[in-house]
């Protein structure tokens, strides 16, 4: 394997000591990174970006992927929400990712509220009260849009479906 030497200035020394220390290998700790970021740079020359959410009950864990959103929607009711953003991966699979909340509740005597806008009228209190509690986040991956069908609703599907076949990134000659 070829020697390449890299000069480190006196102001990064202490960064490239510490990746040593915790990857073993400073040759292997700078391919992964210069493989990373190599990914990243291509990915956004194509127009995708670097997409981080959140998975799992509660606060979860983060997940991350290169992609570009094709569209988002949600619904909710009197009990709780679901939020859809359906992106599709640099790969070409398309993904989902659905945050879903059940657990919402109101005041005791709020309940007339949640029959439209009008039981809003006239009621401008400051007694008012909400809750509600962290949901849970998923994330789904499919080869092909159809396979969205019955996980998300169908006005947000039928968006999906228009920008599915969509370039990330349409180059203008003007």
């Amino acid at each position: 394997m070829p020697n390449k030497t890299i000069y480190v200035s006196d102001d990064d020394l202490p960064l490239y000591k510490r990746a040593q220390e915790l990857a073993g290998n400073l040759s292997s700790a700078i391919s992964i990174a210069l493989r990373r970021y190599v990914e990243l740079e291509e990915g956004k020359f194509e127009g995708y970006d670097e997409i981080t959410v959140r998975v799992g009950r509660g606060s979860g864990r983060k997940q991350r992927f290169s992609g570009v959103l094709l569209a988002e929607g949600g619904r909710s009711s009197s009990t709780g929400y679901e939020a859809f953003k359906v992106y599709r991966s640099r790969s070409g699979k398309f993904v989902l990712h659905a945050d879903r909340s059940a657990q919402f509740s109101m005041g005791a005597d709020d309940e007339k509220y949640l029959t439209g806008w009008r039981s809003w009228v006239g009621n401008w209190s400051s007694d008012q009260s909400w809750s509600m509690a962290q949901g849970e986040a998923t994330l789904e991956v499919v080869e092909t849009v159809e396979e969205l069908r019955d996980l998300i609703p169908d006005d947000l599907y039928a968006l999906v479906e228009m920008a599915a076949d969509q370039p990330a990134v349409e180059d203008l000659d003007i």
